[in-house]
């Protein structure tokens, strides 16, 4: 009874509502191609940036119920995979990664609170799609974690989506899984019947009810869902079908480009930190090495025949934020592996490029 209270607690927060807005020109107005809404965007007096640093805390939206990306701990302290990129955030603009102040939403205020300032940015397991681009007023980052939609499904009852013939699959409303579990069925003729629930917890008593044949959604949220599962994780299986992409990004408020470009090089940071193979166990030993790259990298002097001088990149951050970021947090491959790597999720295309991943940093020079 404990393991079924607590895995719906977990899930309380997890409806996955699309909002489907379209930014206009106008400062306090979004429309859409059907009707015209008011929202009420931040004012902006220069970039998100200086008001982080008067501050002196990152406001991170964020979550609190999805196991391996943002949990609140017994102790009331977020951790998960996206909870470490706020605090990189943190760690690269003020130089500590516990200066953020973690902001749980539901999955439908997550674009207004960025539209209306009550966040400075959003790091929660949010797709990137040209409409959330183009009808949000967001910006989106560096991808954090390429995902994809699959589907969950009691063990032993199918072995591929292509057997699930008639099958009842359940699904968030108004979300990019619905529709996309649609068109799945109708591109293999499979004659489902998608159900929809305005929220995940209504999803898993409709499973544990049998009412549901397949549980659909994005891979990553259906494995920690299955980690979290009250009569334990082998009850349920995952189907090797990936049937759609999901890029999984953090956004900023449209129309600051410098506050953007400083949260893309924070995450970018962890990246090319683990390319170089720098860690927060080792990233000390690397200070005094004559490769020049790493050098610039970690904001350390680099002598020349013609003097020194600090790489200053003019993004308005420490010359060191990257070394506070993987001093503090870790890199990519660190926080993949302390949160992610223990649900069972393999790297995959989530990989760096060196080793045939989508992960790749532009030069830090």
């Amino acid at each position: 009874m404990k393991r079924n209270v607590a895995f719906m607690g977990a899930l309380a927060a997890m409806t996955l509502v699309l909002s489907a807005c379209a930014a206009e020109a106008d400062t306090t107005t979004a429309t859409t191609t059907e009707e015209t809404t008011t929202t009420e965007t931040a004012a902006v007096a220069g970039s998100v940036l200086e008001s982080v640093k008067e501050a002196g805390v990152v406001r991170c939206g964020t979550r609190d119920a999805l196991p391996g990306f943002a949990v609140l701990t017994e102790a009331g302290e977020h951790e998960g995979f996206d909870s470490d990129f706020c605090k990189a955030i943190a760690a690269a603009v003020l130089g500590d990664a516990t200066a953020v102040e973690m902001v749980d939403l539901e999955t439908a205020d997550r674009f207004t609170a960025l539209q209306n300032g009550s966040i400075d940015v959003l790091v929660r397991n949010t797709t990137w799609t040209a409409s959330r681009d183009g009808g949000e007023a967001a910006t989106f980052m560096q991808p954090t974690f390429y995902d994809g939609q699959g589907m969950m499904v009691t063990a032993g009852s199918y072995e591929s989506v292509g057997d699930m013939n008639g099958a009842v699959v359940c699904v968030a409303k108004g979300t990019t899984t619905e529709g996309n579990a649609a068109l799945e069925s109708s591109r293999l003729g499979l004659n489902w019947e998608v159900r929809s629930f305005d929220e995940t917890d209504l999803i898993l008593e409709a499973f544990i009810a049998g009412q549901c044949d397949g549980w659909s959604s994005d891979v990553s949220q259906l494995t920690g869902f299955r980690s979290a599962y009250p009569d334990g994780a082998a009850a349920l299986v995952i189907l090797p079908e990936v049937f759609s992409k999901e890029p999984l990004a953090p956004a900023v408020l449209d129309g600051d480009t410098q506050w953007a470009q400083v949260v893309n090089w924070a995450i970018l940071a962890t990246i090319q930190a683990e390319e170089f193979g720098i860690t927060s166990a080792n990233v000390d030993s690397f200070l005094t090495s004559e490769d020049v790259s790493i050098q610039r990298f970690l904001g350390v002097e680099i002598v020349s025949d013609d003097g020194s001088a600090v790489l200053d990149p003019g993004l308005g951050l420490p010359t060191d934020f990257a070394y506070q970021v993987v001093k503090q947090v870790g890199n990519y491959g660190e926080i993949f592996e302390a949160h992610l790597a223990p649900l069972g999720l393999e790297r995959g295309v989530n990989s760096l490029w060196t080793n045939g991943g989508l992960l790749y940093a532009p030069p830090f020079r």
